[in-house]
C-alpha cells in the first residue's frame, strides 16, 4: 500500500486526530501497517479501543486519500510522510507534528539553519522597518538561513519579502490546502517563493481558511525552526500562540521590545517580561544566543588533537555518536540530548574544530 494514501487517509478518520495519527505510526512502524493490519492490530496494541479500529473501515478516506495523491503529481507537490527523509526533523520530534506534510517548492525543510518570523497583521512603521533591516542583515551573517511565516498580512508577508529581496529562501506555512492561496493580494509573493523557498501544509485541498486552521498550524512554525522571533503582538495576538508552542518544543523565542503605550507591542513586552522570550533589538543579539556567530576559521588539521579535552556535554554527544553506525541528523541528536538545536550546534562546531566530529552534507554528523 501506497505510505503516502495510508497516511493522509489516516488524518481523514474519524476520532484519530494528529497525536493519535502519529502515535499509531511510531507504534506499528507506517501508516500502511495500520491499515493492513487492522484486522489483528490488537495482537500489536493490545490497549486498541474497537471504535479506533472501526474508524479505520473508512473506504471513502481511503479513495479522497488518493485524489490528493493524483492531484500531488499533477501539481508537482511533494507528499512528506513522517517516515520520508525529506520530512522536517525538527517538526518530527514534536509529539504533534503531522502525519502528512505537503510541500511545493525547492527548499531543503531540514536546513542547518532555520527561523520562524511572526508577528500582527496589523504592524506599525517600527515593525516592518525592523523585520527588513534583520533579514538583510541576518542574510549577511548568515546566508543559507530560511525564513519561515505564515504569509499572512502584516509582520509575515513582510518577513517572506524580505528575504525574497535578500536571495534567501523562504517557506510559506498554510491554513489551507495548496489548491489556493489566500490572501489572494499575497499570490505573486507565493509564486516567488515558490522558486528559493516554498509552500507546506497539512491541509488536503478544499480546506477553507477556517479561523481555528490558522491557529493549529502555528504548531508547524514553531516545530519547523531552530527559533522563534515575535516582531509585533498585541495583547492577545496569534503569535503568541506561536510563541507558547516554540518554548513547549524546547526552542527559542525572541521578541521585538516596543514602548509601553504601543498597543501593537504589548505582547512582546508580556513575553518579554515574563522571560518567556529573549529581548531582541539586533542581529547580533540573536547570532550570540543561537551560537550563530561562530563564524571562525573552521580549518582543522587533518589529524585534529591526539587527546582531545573534552567538557561533559560534548563528551555526551561523541557518546551518542560513537554508538551509531550511520551518521546522525543535527535534529535527532539534539532530541537524544534532550537539547535546544543552537546548543547542540555549538557543540558540534567546538567538536569539529578540535577534529572529533566530521559534519556531512544535510546536516549529518559522525565521529572522525
Amino acid at each position: 500500500m501506497d505510505e503516502r494514501v495510508c497516511s493522509i487517509a489516516l488524518t481523514l478518520c474519524d476520532g484519530i486526530g494528529v497525536i493519535g495519527a502519529k502515535t499509531l505510526i511510531e507504534s506499528v512502524g507506517s501508516a500502511s501497517e495500520i491499515f493492513e493490519l487492522r484486522d489483528s492490530l490488537r495482537d500489536v496494541l493490545p490497549d486498541i479501543s474497537p471504535k479506533l479500529i472501526a474508524a479505520l473501515d473508512n473506504k471513502e478516506a481511503q479513495e479522497r486519500a488518493e485524489r490528493e495523491i493524483a492531484f500531488a503529481e499533477q501539481k508537482g507537490i511533494q507528499c512528506l510522510t513522517l517516515n520520508d527523509t525529506r520530512y522536517p526533523v525538527r517538526l518530527k520530534n514534536c509529539p504533534d507534528a503531522p502525519p502528512i506534510l505537503f510541500f511545493k517548492g525547492h527548499a531543503d525543510l531540514n536546513r542547518q539553519h532555520i527561523v520562524s518570523i511572526v508577528g500582527t497583521r496589523r504592524c506599525t512603521e517600527y515593525g516592518k522597518s525592523f523585520c527588513q533591516k534583520f533579514v538583510h542583515e541576518l542574510s549577511e551573517a548568515c546566508p543559507d538561513v530560511i525564513i519561515v511565516s505564515g504569509l499572512a498580512y502584516g509582520i509575515d508577508v513582510q518577513a517572506h519579502r524580505a528575504a525574497l529581496s535578500r536571495n534567501l529562501s523562504t517557506i510559506g506555512v498554510l491554513a489551507h490546502g495548496l489548491d489556493r492561496i489566500y490572501p489572494s493580494l499575497h499570490r505573486q509573493t507565493a509564486i516567488q517563493m515558490l522558486e528559493r523557498g516554498g509552500l507546506l501544509t497539512e491541509y488536503v485541498t478544499g480546506t477553507e481558511p477556517a479561523r481555528q486552521n490558522f491557529l493549529i498550524r502555528n504548531r508547524i512554525v514553531a516545530g519547523i525552526s531552530d527559533a522563534t522571533i515575535v516582531v509585533e503582538s498585541f495583547y492577545k495576538g496569534g503569535s503568541l500562540s506561536t510563541a507558547n508552542l516554540a518554548l513547549n518544543y524546547n526552542r527559542t523565542c525572541f521578541a521585538l521590545p516596543g514602548r509601553i503605550n504601543d498597543l501593537s507591542s504589548e505582547g512582546c513586552n508580556r513575553l518579554i517580561a515574563r522571560n518567556k522570550a529573549i529581548l531582541l533589538t539586533s542581529v547580533d543579539d540573536f547570532l550570540e544566543e543561537l551560537k550563530w556567530d561562530k563564524a571562525v576559521d573552521r580549518k582543522i588539521s587533518a589529524q585534529g588533537e591526539l587527546f582531545p579535552e573534552l567538557n561533559p556535554e560534548e563528551q555526551q554527544v561523541v557518546d551518542i555518536l560513537s554508538q551509531e553506525p550511520e551518521p546522525l541528523h543535527i535534529n535527532l541528536l539534539a532530541s537524544l540530548l534532550e537539547q535546544p538545536i543552537h546548543r547542540v550546534s555549538s557543540l558540534l562546531l567546538e567538536l569539529e574544530m578540535k577534529g572529533v566530529v566530521k559534519p556531512l552534507a544535510g546536516s549529518l554528523y559522525k565521529i572522525v
